[in-house]
C-alpha cells in the first residue's frame, strides 16, 4: 500500500489547487471515491472527485470560473492547466484570461445525505451535512468510500505537508483482498440505484477484483430493478464492460447475475445451442471468444459489438440438417462471397458430417443486432455501421474461386473506411471457433483487398486527359489518342517529374504527327511497361501477406 506521502506525491497541482483554495478558506476537503482508490493501488485516476463541508455558493465564491446546474451540489471547478501558484488573485486573474479549452474541471461535491430512493436511481431529497461519515456511508462500495486529506500546502516547500486517510468501511483491506464488497448492507445499496449492480460488474472487471459473496447474492436477488434504469445509463456501463480487457467475463458475470436477460436477453438463446461442423462451442461461447479476442487485439468498440452480436442470430435460423446425399452445391449455384463456412459441399468434396444448418443467419443477426443497439439508444452512426459489418460478415469464402470483382463488391457494400474492420470481425469468428488468427486463406484475402483498394497505373494519373487533349490541342478521339496516352504515361512512369501540363502538352503535340504505325508502336511499349508495373505491386502485396 502507498505511504503518505507517495499518495501526496501522486495529486496534480490543479486538484491540489482546489483542495488548497477550500482549506485556507476554512474549510475540509478531502479526495474522495474512485480516485482516492486509484492512486492506494498505483494507478492513475480518470477523474478526481472532491467532498467538502463548504455548500455550494460558498464554494462557487472561492474560484473565478464555475459551472453549477445540478440538484446534487456538484460544483464543477474550472482550473488553468498552467497553475503553479496558490495565490488565489493571480490564479483568477489567468482563469479570466484563459480560453476554455486550457481549463481543467474538478468536480467539488457537499457532504450529503440522500432519503429514499423510490424509483431505485435517485434520491427522493438530498440534504447536505457538515459531516463527511455521513458522506461516505451513502457510497456503493467500500473500495470507493475512502477519503484522504491533506493538510498543509501541496506545492509549498517551506511548509509542513500531511495527509488523513478516512476509511470507515475497511476500503483499504478490500484492496488487498482484491474484493468488491458495498458499503453496508448491498440490498440497500443496490435498490438505491440499481445500475450499481452492473457498476459491480464493470469495476471487478477493472481491476481484476471478485465480488464478495453478499453482494454477489443481493444482485441475483435483486436483478430484476435493472430494469428501472434509463437505456442510456444502461449503455454507458455496458459499453465500459465491452471496452474492457475482459469482457467475455464481463458478460459471463452478468449472465450468472441475472442481469443480461433484462438487457440482452437474445444473447442468452445461444447458450447450449450446439453448431456442430467445425465448430467445438455452442453459439455463447463462440460469440464469448470471439468478443474476447477483439478485445485482445484492443480493436475498437463497433468490432467488439459486431463480434459479440455476429452470429446472434443462429438459434433462429438453426434447422436439421438433411443428408448431404441430397444435398450439393456446383459451386455456381450462389455467389462465393455469400457462402461462407457453413456452406455446403459438392457430392463427393470432404468435410464434416454438418447436424444443423444455419442460412441466412447473418441477415437474422444484423436485424437483431439493429434493434438491440436501438434499443440501447446507441447512436445512428455506430448502429448502421455495427448492422453492417454483422451482415457481411459471411464474406469469406474459397480464394482459389473468389474473384477480384467479388472483393470489389464487398468494398464497395461495407466502404473502403471499413473493410478492415470487417476483416477484423472475420477474424474474431475465426478465432472465435478456436483456429489461427490469419491461416492462408484469410492472409490471402488481405492481400487481395490491398490489390483491390490499391490505385493501378492508369493513364488517369497524367496531368492531361482525353477532354484536355481535344480542347486545348486540337487532337482527334480515337486510337491514336489512346496510343499518345499510353506513351505520354511511359514517359512519366521513367521521370515523374515530368507529369506537368506543360510538358505533356508539348510532348503529346509532338506525338501527334507521327505515322500511325510509328505512334502505335509507341502506345503498346507504354501499355507494356504499365503491366508490368502492376504485376510488380501485386507481387510485393502478395510477398507482404505470404500468399502466392
Amino acid at each position: 500500500m502507498q505511504t503518505i506521502k507517495n499518495l501526496i506525491s501522486k495529486i496534480p497541482k490543479e486538484v491540489s489547487y482546489v483542495t488548497d483554495t477550500l482549506e485556507n478558506a476554512g474549510f475540509e476537503a478531502y479526495l474522495v471515491g474512485g480516485c482516492v482508490r486509484d492512486i492506494l493501488m498505483d494507478r492513475k485516476p480518470k477523474d478526481w472527485d472532491i467532498t467538502t463541508n463548504a455548500k455550494p455558493d460558498q464554494i462557487i465564491g472561492l474560484f473565478n470560473k464555475t459551472v453549477y446546474e445540478n440538484e446534487f451540489g456538484t460544483v464543477i471547478v474550472c482550473v488553468p492547466y498552467e497553475t503553479n501558484t496558490l495565490d488565489v488573485s493571480r490564479l483568477s486573474a489567468k482563469a479570466s484570461a484563459s480560453a476554455d479549452e486550457t481549463l481543467r474541471q474538478i468536480e467539488v461535491t457537499p457532504y450529503r445525505v440522500e432519503t429514499k430512493y423510490s424509483d431505485f436511481r435517485h434520491p427522493d431529497e438530498v440534504k447536505f451535512s457538515e459531516k463527511l461519515e455521513d458522506d461516505l456511508k451513502r457510497r456503493d462500495f467500500t473500495v470507493n468510500a475512502m477519503a484522504f486529506r491533506v493538510k498543509g500546502h501541496t506545492n509549498d516547500s517551506n511548509k509542513n505537508t500531511n495527509g488523513q486517510m478516512v476509511d470507515l468501511y475497511e476500503g483499504q483491506k478490500d484492496i488487498k483482498d482484491r474484493i468488491l464488497k458495498s458499503v453496508g448492507n448491498p440490498d440497500d445499496r443496490f435498490k438505491e440505484d440499481a445500475l450499481r449492480m452492473l457498476r459491480a460488474v464493470r469495476i471487478s472487471l477493472q481491476l481484476g477484483f471478485s465480488v464478495s459473496y453478499e453482494s454477489s447474492e443481493s444482485i441475483l436477488k435483486n436483478a430484476d430493478l435493472i430494469k428501472k434504469i434509463s437505456k442510456e445509463r444502461i449503455r454507458d456501463e455496458f459499453l465500459k464492460i465491452i471496452s474492457s480487457e475482459h469482457p467475455s467475463v464481463g458478460m459471463v458475470m452478468l449472465q450468472k447475475f441475472g442481469l443480461l436477460k433484462h438487457i440482452i436477453p437474445e444473447l442468452e438463446e445461444g447458450i447450449d445451442c450446439r453448431q456442430g461442423g467445425e465448430h467445438i462451442y455452442d453459439v455463447w461461447n463462440h460469440l464469448l471468444n470471439a468478443l474476447q479476442h477483439s478485445a485482445d487485439k484492443n480493436w475498437p468498440v463497433e468490432v467488439r459489438l459486431a463480434a459479440l452480436f455476429h452470429d446472434i442470430g443462429k438459434p433462429r435460423s438453426r434447422r436439421l440438417a438433411e443428408p448431404m446425399n441430397n444435398l450439393a452445391w456446383s459451386g455456381q449455384d450462389r455467389d462465393p462471397g455469400d457462402r461462407g463456412p457453413d456452406k455446403l459441399l459438392s457430392r463427393g468434396a470432404k468435410s464434416a458430417k454438418k447436424e444443423f444448418t444455419f442460412y441466412g443467419h447473418e441477415v437474422i443477426s444484423a436485424k437483431m443486432a439493429k434493434n438491440i443497439l436501438e434499443r440501447l439508444k446507441f447512436s445512428k452512426k455506430e448502429i448502421e455501421l455495427v448492422e453492417k459489418l454483422v451482415r457481411n460478415h459471411m464474406f469469406f469464402s474459397d480464394t482459389e474461386q473468389i474473384t477480384l470483382s467479388a472483393v470489389r463488391r464487398i468494398i464497395k457494400k461495407v466502404g473502403p473506411e471499413n473493410i478492415w474492420l470487417l476483416m477484423n470481425v472475420r477474424e474474431c469468428d475465426r478465432v472465435g471457433m478456436r483456429k489461427k488468427e490469419a491461416p492462408y486463406r484469410l492472409r490471402k484475402y488481405f492481400a487481395m483487398i490491398e490489390e483491390a483498394l490499391h490505385d493501378p497505373v492508369s493513364v488517369s494519373q497524367l496531368k492531361i486527359d482525353g477532354n484536355f487533349m481535344i480542347k486545348k490541342l486540337g487532337i482527334t478521339p480515337g486510337p491514336r489518342m489512346g496510343s499518345i496516352l499510353h506513351a505520354l504515361l511511359e514517359e512519366v512512369l521513367d521521370d515523374p517529374a515530368k507529369n506537368t501540363e506543360e510538358h505533356l502538352s508539348d510532348l503529346a503535340k509532338s506525338l501527334n504527327m507521327l505515322p500511325d504505325d510509328a505512334l502505335q508502336t509507341l502506345g503498346d511499349r507504354g501499355k507494356e511497361k504499365k503491366e508490368k508495373l502492376e504485376e510488380e505491386e501485386v507481387g510485393k502485396l502478395h510477398a507482404k501477406h505470404g500468399v502466392k
